[in-house]
């Protein structure tokens, strides 16, 4: 393709406003996806990207403004009409039907037939074998889908919209929930679209794979279109500024603190075939990174040290008290607090209130005789909100309806209203967007500088290096090097990480 691309855009949003009630969620917002082109949407949460996205998939019809195929005008009734005109969407989290077979997915209420009107299986199977091949891929098409990776699950997707033809392929959030090996073999299916002709819509928080991936990059803020520009050329710092509209310079806001005494001593912690011989301090005010690739063991020792999970040998201790192993609430009791890395599964309960939630790690100092004081509850509720800057409705709203930023807002609120003296925090800001992710980062500065030791596990370098003081590097298991702020680059952590290090 050319530098200008073709002429005509396969699809296009021309000047499309769109409202919920009063809430205006596009302004204005212009779009054009070109075939054999990677084209990324960038903006933080509530900029209007979802929005766009259900528009494009015919979801959401616009207020005012056109959307154009082939450069006509053309009206989406519902998402059958967008995937007839050759739309498709690829989610973070598939639904396919698990008891059916890949193939089966893939051809569900399509699938060939035989003799007597029977599904003719040989047919259906080498059709998805050849639409895997076109992906440059091998799966499975008679494996059910039960079992298989998110990674795998996206695959069959992708192909199911091979199979109705699709011409844009419009992927929300598609490496979220996959490994380093996962998003590169997507993004060489990516590139085998591009090169059959389709054009690609890609929403990602990660700015590396905008960069990475992406021809162009269309940025929205508060509903309104901003930019549309080539990568190349473009910087990180660029692309943020327009995602936020103003200069992240703070995005890593470290305030310098003198260590105090030793709050966290952890002395070869071991737990056979997972970790082994894991120690490590972390002093009052301190702000200590554990890095590392996925699999080498951080997560895991986080949920021994907080006593989720046992341990075979070795000792954790808090603040001079030895902890027992398996004892999260001896955990709490010694000033611990965890916030997990899947927040959605492990650190809130979904179908409860926002305020409850922020209530449930202190439900003890909550009661007023036998019975929870709910004032007492909403009290607390509303003072961490107001403190960690929280937008929501109605604190009654179920923590559902918050965006995945407020929502991590919220585990630590529930966490740091505990008065925790240590606090373990395991990908933070992983999955929010970069104005949440500096709001994050300035919290975790604020409270190193009021004397709690905080643990940050966490897999975005930049991140490890703008916030640490001294970054432990985990190898299969093991603390592979100990690095001061002064010598951590992502050379030193990545040759620890994969067992180079000297």
């Amino acid at each position: 393709m050319g530098e200008t691309g073709p002429e005509q855009p396969t699809l296009a949003l021309s000047h499309v406003s769109k409202a919920f009630g009063a809430v205006r969620a596009l302004r204005d917002v212009s779009l054009e996806l070109f075939a054999g082109e990677a084209h990324a949407l960038a903006g933080e949460n509530g900029a209007g990207k979802s929005t766009l996205v259900k528009t494009l998939a015919g979801v959401h019809r616009p207020d005012s403004g056109q959307v154009l195929l082939d450069g006509e005008p053309v009206v989406f009734h519902g998402p059958a009409d967008a995937q007839q005109a050759g739309v498709a969407v690829i989610y973070q989290e598939p639904t396919l039907f698990p008891d059916l077979s890949v193939a089966e997915n893939i051809f569900m209420g399509r699938q060939p037939r035989g003799g007597l009107g029977r599904i003719d299986r040989r047919t259906m199977n080498a059709e998805a074998d050849k639409l895997f091949e076109r992906l440059g891929v091998g799966l499975d098409p008679q494996r059910p889908a039960r079992g298989l990776s998110i990674a795998d699950q996206q695959l069959v997707e992708i192909a199911k919209a091979l199979s109705r033809n699709a011409r844009v392929l419009i992927m929300d959030e598609p490496t979220a929930a996959l490994s380093g090996n996962e998003v590169a073999r997507l993004f060489n299916v990516v590139k085998a679209l591009r090169e059959q002709g389709c054009a690609v819509l890609f929403i990602s928080h990660r700015l590396d794979e905008i960069f990475e991936l992406c021809q162009r990059v269309t940025t929205l803020r508060d509903g309104a279109w901003i930019a549309a520009e080539p990568v190349e050329g473009l910087t990180h710092e660029d692309l943020i500024r327009r995602m936020v509209g103003r200069d992240l310079d703070a995005l890593y806001p470290k305030q310098e603190t003198v260590a105090g005494e030793v709050a966290l001593k952890v002395d070869r912690l071991t737990r056979e075939g997972v970790f082994a011989d894991v120690s490590f301090e972390v002093r009052r005010g301190e702000i200590v990174a554990l890095a590392g690739l996925v699999g080498a063991g951080r997560s895991e020792v986080a949920r021994a040290i907080f006593g989720i999970d046992r341990f075979d040998a070795g000792s954790v201790t808090v603040g001079g008290t030895r902890l027992p192993a398996a004892s999260p609430t001896a955990a709490m009791a010694a000033g611990l607090a965890l916030v997990p890395e899947d927040r959605r599964q492990q650190g809130l309960v979904m179908e409860l209130s926002i305020e409850r939630n922020i209530g449930l790690a202190g439900l003890r100092d909550l009661r007023k005789g036998p019975l929870i004081s709910r004032a007492a509850e909403r009290d607390r509720a509303r003072d961490w909100a107001v403190r960690l800057q929280l937008k929501f409705g109605r604190l009654t709203d179920g923590v559902g309806v918050l965006s995945g930023g407020n929502q991590q807002k919220v585990v630590l609120a529930k966490w740091l209203a505990t008065g925790p003296s240590v606090l373990i925090v395991d990908e933070p800001t992983r999955g929010i967007d970069v104005g949440t992710k500096a709001e994050v980062h300035r919290l975790l500065s604020e409270l190193a500088a009021q004397g709690i030791a905080v643990l940050m596990i966490s897999s975005d370098l930049p991140e490890v290096l703008g916030m640490a003081d001294r970054v432990l590097v985990m190898h299969e298991g093991r603390i592979a090097a100990e690095i001061p702020r002064a010598d951590a680059t992502e050379e030193s952590v990545m040759s620890a990480a994969t067992g180079r290090a000297a």
